[in-house]
């Protein structure tokens, strides 16, 4: 390997990515165009335009375009966005909702129907909760800002209820104004931050419910993949395993970080005893990457895909990766 490759990464800035983008942690033979951003932009750019030779990705859409093969990527098992979603839920107080059973046959909103925490969103309600959820009416749209819209275009059973808002709507303007029942969201809307309309999260102490979760199924919901594009990858077959590596390497360091205690790196009084206290929760690693110790977390994200009319049939999970990753 001895040639030298200038490639773009685009993902977003965290202590998992930091070392890959500053150069602490090369990829032999790579110098990399570092392009950090955040994930709305990068997803839509990267499916759409095919814009990074290397991405973090979203998960859910990597699915949906796998599983319909046309996906202009291949996912390497680096999961460089991992996050728990029962807080994601917002609910107006004024409709007696107060379990996630109450959330059958309701209008929710989305941001996108494909988003990675919807799709956990659904999985869990449906098989964690016991909720219909082909019986809510789905309602998808821009969180603050108007216009809104899938990253990729869906084809969806025509039983499924699931609609855009109107092209000035918001979700949260329809959730304050009681237009919408509830909405999942990753960003807090507006109008529970300020407090402003009878809005509150269905689970208020949601780390409770979300370890008693993890507890029940072993998951730490994974929302995003790295990946490379396909005819890099085909050209350069040896770069999706380095790439691993590296991220790899750079989680560890991450990790390492947060157990120091002589300065503290990460503004929280108790941050140390925050990680080893997840370390002991999670099976010593808070953070896993590698596709078999995740092959039945990302099995379920496809069962789910499958049961949210995003993918017509299930895939083995192997088929997201590139096969030297496995």
């Amino acid at each position: 390997m001895t040639e030298t490759l200038t490639l773009s990464l685009a993902c977003t800035l965290s202590d998992r990515t930091r070392p890959v983008l500053d150069g602490r942690v090369p990829v032999p033979g790579v110098t990399f165009l570092a392009l950090p951003g955040e994930p709305e932009d990068i997803f839509r750019r990267a499916l759409r335009d095919k814009a990074f030779q290397v991405t973090e990705l979203s998960m859910g859409s990597h699915i949906v375009t796998t599983a319909r093969g046309d996906s202009p990527y291949v996912g390497v098992p680096v999961f460089l966005s991992r996050a728990f979603r029962h807080s994601a839920i917002y609910v107006r107080t004024d409709r007696g909702i107060r379990s996630a059973a109450d959330l059958a046959g309701r209008r929710i909103g989305l941001p996108e129907y494909q988003q990675t925490a919807a799709l956990w969103v659904r999985g869990m309600l449906r098989e964690h909760y016991g909720v219909d959820t082909s019986g809510i009416a789905w309602r998808t749209g821009g969180l603050e800002e108007a216009g809104g819209s899938e990253r990729v275009a869906l084809k969806l059973p025509a039983e499924l209820d699931v609609r855009p808002i109107g092209p000035q709507e918001t979700l949260n303007g329809l959730l304050a104004a009681g237009e919408l029942d509830a909405i999942v969201a990753p960003r807090p809307p507006s109008c529970f931050a300020g407090r402003s309309a009878p809005v509150d999260r269905l689970y208020p102490d949601y780390r409770r419910e979300e370890e008693a979760y993890h507890r029940a199924t072993g998951f730490f919901p994974i929302m995003h993949c790295l990946a490379v594009r396909k005819d890099v990858a085909a050209e350069h077959p040896w770069l999706p395993l380095e790439l691993f590596r590296a991220f790899s390497r750079a989680k560890e360091m991450s990790l390492e970080e947060l157990s120091r205690v002589n300065v503290l790196r990460v503004s929280l009084p108790w941050i140390a005893a925050e990680y080893e206290a997840q370390a002991a929760t999670m099976g010593g690693d808070p953070w896993p990457y590698g596709f078999r110790r995740n092959r039945d977390e990302i099995a379920a994200m496809i069962r789910y895909a499958v049961q949210d009319g995003l993918a017509a049939e299930a895939i083995p999970p192997e088929a997201l990766f590139h096969g030297s990753t496995l």
